[in-house]
């Protein structure tokens, strides 16, 4: 009798470990053609957002010249950490009009805070999500550098 029960055991182990190790809202992962998320993360946050604030802001750096003056526009989003061992505190989007290429996602241990760089062209559609439905965070790091991060809802009904 030891030995079934062992061996259901080590069966019941040895098939929860990959549920274990993989990311908790991975059904959202476009696929891994390259196999960049292959390992188990490093590091993952996850975020159900709560509340949002949106911040156009205006800055004149007097100290250069000719004067520029900028105008970021930025999100930034509160919640509840949906993963154990996490304390991410909140997220800054940031939306860029001009850049070729946008900042890599960045999770800030110190202050628990992600920031998540987007083109301007993504305002419109994130605002739309936060208005109507319930959105997640994801940030994902992994030991061969990559990095992975989204917004993304829960899986909606079409009606």
């Amino acid at each position: 009798m030891s030995l079934l029960i062992r061996t259901c055991a080590v069966l019941a182990l040895t098939f929860s470990l990959p549920l274990a190790a993989a990311p908790m809202h991975s059904q959202f992962l476009p696929p891994d053609e390259l196999a960049l998320r292959a390992e188990t993360p490093d590091q993952q946050q996850l975020l159900q957002v709560t509340e949002y604030a949106v911040v156009a802001g205006s800055q004149r750096q007097s100290m250069q010249q000719p004067i520029p003056i900028t105008s970021p526009l930025m999100i930034r989003l509160r919640g509840k950490s949906l993963n154990k061992g996490t304390t991410i505190n909140q997220v800054v989007l940031n939306f860029d009009a001009e850049s070729k290429s946008l900042k890599k996602p960045v999770f800030d241990d110190a202050s628990k805070t992600l920031t998540l760089s987007y083109p301007m062209t993504q305002y419109r559609v994130i605002i739309d999500l936060l208005r109507n439905d319930t959105v997640y965070v994801q940030f994902l790091s992994y030991g061969n550098g990559h990095i992975w991060a989204d917004l993304h809802t829960g899986a909606v009904k079409s009606q």
